[in-house]
């Protein structure tokens, strides 16, 4: 290591120091309060992650596939300008339908549900959205659901895994 020169700092900015690391316990933060255990209409109160989920015993990487597009929708199911209840029954029909279309390998694996950001409705707050993604985390035909990619309507649209 004879005559080993260390080199002049960059200056362009480019290496980081380490942070210093703090002594300090940091306290946890405090838990988020807990919404209503239920609505008036009997569906159980929304969590806070809905863009996606994944029914207990199914790999979470299911989740990734369906966010990059790999499962391809067999069937869309648009929701717009219906009322609640309205599409709710639609969306069950639909989920009914779509997995028992035909037996053996043409059922429907993938779905496409469009409901909207609710950006038209009063307040801005999308009512289809939340009542249909709290609708699918309870169906047991359902194994996951995610935000479909933007190319097919992005948080207005779930891609819906069935179960076979």
């Amino acid at each position: 290591m004879a005559g080993v020169v260390p080199l002049a700092p960059d200056h362009r900015g480019r290496v980081r120091a380490t942070p210093a690391v703090s002594t300090q316990r940091k306290t946890p933060a405090p838990a988020p309060s807990k919404a209503s255990a239920g609505d008036d209409d009997g569906m159980p109160a929304a969590d806070e992650n809905e863009d996606a989920y994944v029914a207990p015993g199914v790999d979470r990487r299911e989740l990734r596939k369906i966010k990059r597009g790999d499962y391809v929708p067999a069937s869309v199911l648009d929701l717009h300008g219906q009322k609640a209840d309205e599409s709710l029954a639609n969306v069950k029909q639909f989920i009914e339908n779509s997995r028992h279309r035909a037996t053996g390998p043409a059922r429907y694996r993938c779905i496409c549900i469009v409901h909207g950001r609710g950006l038209h409705s009063k307040g801005n707050i999308s009512v289809l959205k939340t009542r249909v993604r709290q609708y699918l985390r309870h169906h047991p035909g359902v194994l996951a659901y995610a935000d479909a990619p933007r190319t097919d309507g992005g948080s207005g649209a779930a891609y819906v895994l069935l179960r076979k």
